[in-house]
């Protein structure tokens, strides 16, 4: 006797990818999802992905988030550390995180979200549902020997996009339609040699190539080399960037509209 298929659990899904500055991409491409009525059901997110997508769901509008994590630059989210498994401690900007989210908990979340960490201790990749949310998402964010790992209920955790830096497969069986959007498309460049610049190669190259599955898995996926053209902490082209991911969406997503929102004015 076949099997029934089961329905979807989610009608769309959003996966937001990582990309450290270039996650103000993310907050265009939301603020036109939002202009147009089109509300995903779950988000998952990695790294930056994983910033924009908390507070998000959190009920923050894109704008409010733009605004809050627009002048936060470098070294006022981090201090000098040397020791403890990294060059940078992240305690300032965890300080940050929950002292403005308004929820304690992932699972608390009024839109449900996965994010995305390794566990370095394991070497494998690891999906939060639940737990405390400021420190999911500092786990997510860590990259590896920059910024100092976090721990969770003893395991060691790191930056989620050495395994999976664009969190489409973590949600693809259970979404009817998923949104992908992908700020790690590597373009050919001559690469500076200080350590920053190719530690940040490094992983564009790492990222590019475990997001190939995820990429296929998208029924519409979302990508621009516009965003490539900004460093890894170059907060002063954060409106550019969210207006990159706005156009994007803008021209990507309009198979998507609803009918009765085909007359919206969006912004030129």
């Amino acid at each position: 006797m076949a099997e029934i298929p089961v329905a979807p659990q989610y009608k769309l899904g959003l996966a937001l990818s990582g990309g450290s500055i270039k996650g103000f991409a993310h907050l265009g491409v939301l603020k036109y999802l939002d202009e147009v009525g089109l509300s995903p059901d779950i988000i998952a997110g990695t790294s930056a992905g994983s910033i924009m997508g908390a507070f998000y769901a959190s009920g923050y509008a894109p704008q409010e988030i733009y605004d809050l994590f627009s002048k936060v630059g470098f070294l006022k989210a981090t201090s000098l550390a040397l020791t403890d498994g990294g060059l940078f401690r992240t305690t300032s900007f965890h300080r940050l995180l929950k002292r403005n989210l308004p929820y304690k908990r992932l699972e608390q979340l009024p839109l449900p979200m996965r994010i995305v960490a390794t566990d370095l201790d394991a070497g494998v990749e690891h999906v939060f549902t639940e737990g405390r949310l400021a420190d999911i998402i500092l786990a997510s964010c860590t990259v590896p020997i920059l910024f100092t790992p976090v721990v969770i209920d003893g395991h060691t955790y790191v930056d989620g996009g050495l395994f999976r830096n664009f969190p489409v497969t973590t949600i693809r069986q259970d979404c009817q339609t998923v949104i992908g959007v992908n700020l790690g498309p590597v373009q050919p460049h001559e690469c500076e040699h200080t350590m920053l610049s190719v530690a940040n190669r490094s992983w564009e190259l790492v990222f590019r190539q475990n997001a190939i599955p995820d990429c296929a898995a998208c029924d519409y996926l979302l990508e621009s080399p516009e965003v490539t053209r900004y460093g890894m902490f170059e907060v002063s082209a954060a409106e550019s960037l969210m207006k990159i991911g706005y156009e994007l969406a803008k021209q990507e997503l309009a198979p998507l509209v609803p009918s009765t929102n085909s007359n919206i004015k969006h912004e030129e």
